[in-house]
Order: structure tokens, then sequence, then C-alpha cells
């Protein structure tokens, strides 16, 4: 069995024009005052490989062009449709007003396990992913219409907000595609 390792051209990835054109799956993440550019970074580059309709920045959250963004986006904060806006609950109300189902991803009473998410492919949804200490702001679950919690079996009570994201973008674009 052949295993060698294929080289970039082998890839076949499209062009950004393409990406551009490409149909998306319905989903928009929000960052509500991520603080880690290289996080930020790893946030575009994960929506472009899942083809993530749009990221919101907001807050204290760094935009492009960036450099330290760039390391870990590589590129994809050129492909990525991306906007910003400075409070977090502007952009849940915006998205809820356009249609959107808005979940925070948050450890709360009563959230959500993303193990048992069950996702209706005519709707359009938004996550929203917090700040590396403090979490996704209170008024903003509060303004979501749920909480998605990963569930997690070890000693530590958090994922960096990157491995979250990769995640919750991974899971609805299984439910979604």
């Amino acid at each position: 069995m052949n295993r060698r390792k294929l080289n970039v051209e082998e890839l076949n990835r499209i062009s950004i024009e393409e990406f551009q054109e490409a149909d998306k799956i319905p989903l928009v993440v929000v960052l509500d005052n991520v603080r880690s550019q290289h996080n930020i970074g790893s946030v575009f580059r994960t929506g472009d490989a899942f083809r993530v309709e749009e990221i919101i920045l907001c807050g204290i959250t760094a935009t492009p062009p960036n450099a330290e963004i760039h390391k870990t986006a590589l590129g994809a904060e050129d492909s990525m449709k991306w906007g910003y806006l400075d409070k977090t609950l502007t952009a849940v109300n915006e998205l809820k007003a356009d249609g959107y189902t808005v979940f925070a991803i948050e450890q709360t009473e009563n959230s959500l396990s993303l193990e048992t998410l069950q996702l209706d492919k005519s709707k359009k949804y938004a996550v929203v992913l917090g700040h590396e200490v403090h979490g996704v702001q209170q008024a903003v679950i509060d303004a979501s219409d749920g909480c998605i919690e990963i569930p997690q079996f070890g000693t530590k009570h958090s994922l960096n907000v990157s491995v979250t994201a990769g995640i919750v973008i991974w899971d609805f674009f299984k439910g979604l595609k």
C-alpha cells in the first residue's frame, strides 16, 4: 500500500476566487474578545478548511491585516469573508434578526452537549467563542438562543479557543454539508 505524502500541487486546492464563489455551510463564527492573534488566525484557517460562511471579530479581537494572525491563518484571512463589530451583543442581535440560530460555546446551566446537537439543514447558525480566560460574556450568553459545551473527561475545565473552534466547526460541517 502506497502512503507517499502528497505535495501541495497534488492536493488540488481551489483558488481564493473559487473559494469565494463556492457554496458555504450556513455557519457564522463570532469571536468575542479573543485576545490571542494566533487563535484568531487558526479560526480563519479552520473556517476556510470547512467553508464557513463568515467570521465576525468583536471587541478586542484583532483584525487582518496582521502579521501574527497571518502566522496561523496562512492566507485564510484573504479567502474568508469577515467583518468587525465593536460589541459582540450587536453581532448576536443582528444575526438573530437575520434568521440565525445563535449558540454561545460555553459551559452553563442547561447547556447542550455538542454530541447531542441536532442540526436542521434548512436553518442558519452562528456560534460565539469567547475570551481565553473569561469566556463568552454573560450578556451575550443571555442573548443567545442556547449554549453548547464540548464534553470533556480529563482534569481540565476548558479547551483552547482554536481547538474548541476546530471541534465545533467540524461538527457543524458534518451536520450541515
